[in-house]
């Protein structure tokens, strides 16, 4: 019996070819319908999302007994896609989440994963964004301002960074959530800003992107928050952004959708977290004064006319073939009004987004053959969002019809890219944290 010399390929090879081959199918059956089955299927099934979100909210399964450390987090994932979604609660479930996070807030400052756990800075920008979401003269007087200022300073490290807790790790992510609470909280002040600027600059790898430490690998999440925080701090200017801007490009893959690190697979989440960087980029003056260009491989510049140019027909006429998917710290984020497209394929990310990401009973997931969670329906959503809003020269202007794929009810609500917080929130928090 010959020996098998059939070259098989990495465990990463086959899994992307997988993928390939799942995509594929699915924009090639969705190019073959008639086209009021296309408007089904590019539809945002709203009703199924909020039905969805609302189950979690009010009772978790046992399953989810190992994320009993998050609960802040579900909350945010969950309230926040309540919002982009233009939905409320009802006050009896407004009550009892306020109720809830109240109790996971330590007596000496920060929030815990639960009631009586340690207080974590992970869970404490969780439980902030999940009350901002609420919004309201309820949610927003129950944050202990003074208390999380108390348990941030005790976050702080000699080097300048954050830890997560009480003896936890050092990393970019610890920055951010950080300065992120501290900024909305309005609570930002010289102590909590020194040096941080400098670790995160040195967790800017050769490739471009960020890590979570340095002399780590660049991934999309630490390099969406190592960038936001430097926007906070207003220190943007110091990172390379040419680079940042370069390998952020290139995760966006033939699918549609983005890869967190190089070399890994397509995954909703970082719709957001990669393509929450370009919102970044394009909307904050405090960065550049005039909107980059990427250059490609070759040495040309990637013109934005050439990269988006797919509109909701050209998906529609393709064959569906990978070869075609082709206070202090406020004060300086004022949206900068541009004209230019998306440094990113928006068109194609949201076809990614609606026909692979969503499942039709409600939720959103990574990618097909993964089962919907509220962790993606979030960032999902929230990348939709990005994409629909990422064309508009005016904050309070609606999505032109062309960056919007599918129905024109597909719209979400904006989201302020730097907090990840639906922009009307995100107002009334800072009016009202302002005046406190």
């Amino acid at each position: 019996m010959e020996p098998d010399t059939e070259p098989r390929g990495t465990v990463t090879q086959r899994e992307q070819s997988m993928v390939l081959n799942d995509v594929n199918m699915l924009y090639h059956i969705y190019a073959t319908v008639p086209p009021i089955a296309q408007t089904l299927m590019m539809e945002l099934q709203r009703k199924n999302h909020v039905e969805y979100l609302l189950r979690g909210l009010q009772q978790l399964g046992p399953s989810f007994c190992s994320l009993d450390a998050n609960r802040p987090w579900i909350c945010y994932w969950i309230l926040h896609s309540m919002a982009l979604l233009g939905e409320f609660v009802d006050a009896d479930l407004e009550d009892r989440t306020i109720e809830f996070l109240s109790r996971c807030q330590d007596p000496n400052g920060g929030y815990g994963g639960g009631p009586g756990q340690m207080p974590h800075l992970a869970t404490t920008y969780a439980a902030v964004n999940a009350l901002i979401s609420l919004g309201g003269e309820k949610s927003l007087p129950s944050i202990n301002r003074s208390k999380v200022y108390t348990f941030l300073k005790c976050m702080k490290d000699p080097s300048g960074a954050f830890r997560m807790h009480d003896a936890g790790e050092i990393d970019v992510r610890a920055c951010y959530t950080a300065i992120s609470v501290a900024s909305i909280l309005n609570i930002l002040d010289d102590e909590l800003l020194q040096n941080v600027g400098n670790y995160i600059l040195s967790c800017q790898t050769y490739e471009g992107g960020i890590a979570g430490e340095p002399g780590s690998e660049a991934h999309g999440g630490y390099t969406f928050c190592g960038l936001a925080a430097m926007i906070l701090i207003n220190e943007a200017d110091r990172l390379d952004l040419d680079a940042l801007i370069g390998w952020v490009v290139f995760r966006q893959g033939v699918e549609g959708g983005f890869q967190g690190r190089t070399n890994k697979l397509v995954d909703g989440c970082y719709s957001f977290w990669q393509g929450g960087v370009f919102a970044l980029l394009r909307r904050f003056h405090s960065i550049i004064g005039e909107s980059p260009t990427p250059v490609d491989q070759r040495g040309a510049e990637c013109s934005i006319d050439n990269t988006q140019t797919t509109t909701a027909s050209d998906v529609s006429e393709g064959d569906g073939s990978s070869d075609e998917i082709s206070s202090q710290g406020d004060e300086h984020c004022h949206f900068q009004h541009r004209e230019r497209e998306p440094l990113f394929h928006s068109i194609a990310l949201q076809r990614y987004l609606l026909l692979c990401s969503q499942d039709p009973r409600g939720g959103l997931r990574d990618k097909l053959r993964k089962p919907r969670d509220y962790y993606h329906t979030c960032y999902c959503l929230s990348g939709l969002s990005i994409c629909q809003h990422s064309w508009l020269k005016d904050e309070d202007s609606s999505p032109l019809p062309r960056a919007v794929l599918g129905p024109y009810s597909n719209v979400l609500e904006p989201v302020h890219p730097v907090f990840n917080i639906v922009l009307d929130r995100y107002h009334e928090a800072h009016e009202f944290f302002s005046r406190s």
